[in-house]
C-alpha cells in the first residue's frame, strides 16, 4: 500500500477500500464461468442506449442496461408456475428454462441452472461493498441477476434474476435450449 496514507473516519476509509481491493482482484472468489468477451463478438447484439430506450419499457431499460433492481415480490414471474423458456427481454434469447426454476424465497424467480451453456455469462460485481456475481444474457449482455453459490442440488447455484429482464414463452418447450 505504497503511496496510501491511513486515513481515519468514514470519509477516509471509503478510496483505500476501493484501492485496496482494485488491486487485489484475485483475492476475491468467483463463480464466473465466462468473462465478458468485450465489443465487436460475433453474434453479440449491440444497440445504442437511444435504441434500447425505444424497445424497452423504462424499469426493462433500468434494470436491463443500467444494472438495475426490481423490488423484491414486484413481478409475477417469482410465482410462476408454467412451464416454458424464460428468454431475455432485450433479444429474446433463450436465459433459462422452467425446469430449472425453484422457489427460494426471495421475492425474484430463481433458477438453479441457465438454459445452456452458453446462454449468460458471469461477472464480477463489486458494488455497494458486495462480492457477487452478476449474470448478463450473453447474446446482448442485458443485466439479468445474480448468482449465488446457496441454491439446491444438482449445481448448488441460486440463479436470482430479475423478473422484468425475463419473458416467459410458454409455446417453447422448456427442455429446448438452442429454440430462439
Amino acid at each position: 500500500m505504497s503511496g496510501v496514507k491511513p486515513l481515519f473516519g468514514a470519509a477516509g476509509l471509503l478510496p483505500i477500500f476501493i484501492q485496496i481491493n482494485a488491486h487485489q482482484p484475485e483475492s476475491v472468489p468467483s463463480m464466473s464461468k465466462a468473462e465478458s468477451t468485450g465489443k465487436g463478438d460475433p453474434g453479440k447484439i449491440e444497440m445504442s442506449e437511444q435504441e434500447w430506450r425505444g424497445k424497452l419499457t423504462p424499469e426493462q431499460f433500468y434494470v436491463t442496461r443500467k444494472h438495475g433492481t426490481e423490488r423484491a415480490f414486484s413481478h409475477p414471474y417469482h410465482e410462476e408456475k408454467s412451464t416454458g423458456m424464460y428468454r431475455c427481454v432485450c433479444c429474446g434469447a433463450p436465459v433459462f428454462s422452467s425446469e430449472t426454476k425453484f422457489d427460494s424465497g426471495t421475492g425474484w424467480p430463481s433458477f438453479y441452472a441457465p438454459a445452456g451453456d452458453e446462454a449468460v455469462s458471469e461477472h464480477d460485481d463489486r458494488s455497494f461493498f458486495m462480492r457477487r456475481t452478476e449474470v448478463r444474457c450473453a447474446k446482448c449482455d442485458a443485466h439479468l441477476g445474480h448468482v449465488f453459490p446457496d441454491g439446491p442440488k444438482p449445481t448448488g447455484a441460486r440463479y436470482c434474476i430479475n423478473g422484468v429482464a425475463l419473458d416467459l414463452d410458454p409455446d417453447a418447450p422448456s427442455g429446448d435450449k438452442s429454440s430462439e
